[in-house]
């Protein structure tokens, strides 16, 4: 079992920056890929970026490419995401994941890919 624990989220203007962080525990961080998705009011949980085992190998939704940047650090358990130049259709609950695989360069995009789940943490941007 792996336990997720997001953290970082808050109300931010338009153009600001915020830093979520994910603490993982439970099972080895490094036999996981791990990935960030947000679902705001009223819509489905969307993919945001994924990160590989190793090397940081990243994947981006098209949205926020260019202003966000997925990270871990393996030494601390923790995978980030730091959200620049952020804008009121950021706002959501931004969920961290975590997929176990064999694969080390592989990334992940989809719901089902993964199993665990953090509680989420709310990012509202405001305009």
């Amino acid at each position: 079992q792996v336990q997720l624990v997001e953290s970082g989220g808050g109300l931010v203007q338009a153009g600001g920056s915020l830093r979520l962080s994910c603490a993982s525990s439970g099972r080895t961080f490094t036999d996981y890929a791990m990935g960030w998705f947000r679902q705001a009011p009223g819509k489905e949980r969307e993919f945001v970026a994924g990160i590989s085992r190793r090397n940081g190998i990243a994947i981006y939704a098209d949205s926020v490419k260019g202003r966000f940047t997925i990270s871990r650090d393996n030494a601390k358990n923790t995978v980030y995401l730091q959200m620049n130049s952020l804008k009121p259709e950021d706002t959501a609950v931004y969920y961290c994941a975590a997929k176990w695989t064999t694969q080390f360069y592989v990334t992940y995009h989809t719901d089902d890919d993964y199993r665990y789940w953090g509680q989420g943490t709310q990012v509202t941007v405001s305009s």
